[in-house]
């Protein structure tokens, strides 16, 4: 796999990435997004939606739409649409996962999905001047409070009481209320992102400063082997978060939990059991590898990271990073010429032959569009 030449990744994001997908994902007489490519390439034609996928999706054509890309409003506006009507019952609930005709196939209201229809509406908002989408904004996070908040803090799950608890959809829920924030004068959008950055430092860090995964109800370590799991990839998300939080917020607390984050993510890349340089995807506290493979999605977060360094510490290590990870990733998991991803590489550095999820493609646009930004096409591909 190839990488872009030096100062072209912008013109490779919307010229080639975003519209390739946007093919492949979006049809108009067809409800909804594809969810997952084939091995082969070839979208598949399942019948099942997902919020999720339908969220990130109108995150992604939203956001490709403020990039310039023609057409990307539409695929946008076509996103939206099936989210408000078919994902979202009649009730006001969103659903798991749907049919094309919006009957449920999984009738819960999952706290991940939610997370990730505020930062669709969000980001349609900042793309189309709709104020509409922030009513609907308010209503499902009335629903967070109302019916998911949990007594120990933070949020529940799901409406079943799925066990364990996540920091994950917590983080989520961050990101969404940054974007909101951005596009709302409510103060609620930066009120709940400051719980959620105290949450995460109070109940999800241990004592040596690393970001545990799985909880029991009372945010204690869940037991047994998931209750050490950590994920550099989401040290590196939390590290780009918390940046941000600090630029809206002015929260000191925010800058000195993103350092603590990033540089114990840094050891994980730089150890000496990993030659690969990439991110794998699970080491436990001491950095003793549990799952030494490598999604794709951890690699964007480090490249994420790696700009938030550049920009809020002026970080010269970090340009130097960026430009090493960049080249990793489009040698080993992108391809330029039609913008398909290997998923994930083993631990050799083999990839492994599986459906390409197209819920990746956030992970993709928002860190290549990150790079693109602040480097100003100065960083070498």
């Amino acid at each position: 796999m190839s990488t872009p030449a030096r100062n072209d990744l912008l013109s490779w994001l919307t010229g080639t990435l975003l519209p390739g997908w946007m093919e492949r994902a979006f049809d108009p007489a067809r409800p909804g997004f594809v969810e997952y490519l084939g091995p082969d390439a070839k979208p598949e034609t399942s019948d099942l939606r997902t919020t999720l996928v339908t969220a990130r999706l109108t995150y992604v054509f939203s956001h490709a739409h403020l990039l310039g890309v023609p057409g990307a409003l539409a695929a946008a506006r076509h996103g939206l649409a099936f989210l408000t009507q078919a994902c979202r019952r009649a009730d006001g609930r969103f659903s798991h996962s749907c049919t094309a005709r919006g009957e449920a196939v999984d009738g819960r209201s999952d706290f991940y999905d939610l997370a990730f229809v505020l930062f669709a509406f969000g980001w349609f908002a900042k793309a189309t001047g709709d104020t509409g989408v922030l009513a609907m904004a308010g209503e499902v996070m009335d629903f967070l409070e109302e019916e998911l908040a949990h007594p120990a803090g933070g949020f529940s799950e799901d409406t079943q009481g799925t066990q364990p608890r996540r920091q994950n959809p917590h983080m989520h829920l961050l990101e969404a209320c940054h974007a909101l924030a951005a596009v709302s004068p409510d103060p609620r959008w930066l009120t709940t992102a400051d719980k959620l950055v105290r949450l995460m430092r109070e109940r999800m860090l241990d004592g040596n400063g690393t970001l545990g995964e799985f909880f029991s109800e009372d945010w204690a370590a869940f037991p047994g082997p998931r209750g050490l799991i950590r994920e550099p990839g989401h040290h590196f998300e939390w590290t780009w978060l918390l940046y941000h939080h600090e630029r809206l917020t002015g929260s000191a607390e925010a800058r000195e939990t993103a350092r603590k984050l990033h540089a114990f993510g840094q050891l994980q890349v730089d150890a000496a059991t990993n030659p690969s340089r990439l991110v794998v995807n699970e080491v436990d506290p001491t950095g003793r590898v549990l799952n030494g493979a490598a999604l794709l999605w951890p690699q964007t977060e480090y490249l994420k990271a790696q700009v938030a360094r550049i920009e809020f510490e002026g970080d010269r290590d970090a340009a130097a990073r960026l430009e090493q990870h960049l080249r990793l990733v489009f040698r080993h998991f992108v391809d330029r010429e039609s913008g398909l991803w290997a998923n994930q590489l083993d631990e050799c550095g083999r990839p492994i032959a599986e459906r390409v999820p197209v819920r990746v493609l956030y992970h993709l646009v928002l860190a290549l569009a990150e790079v693109c930004r602040v480097t100003k096409g100065d960083a070498a591909f």
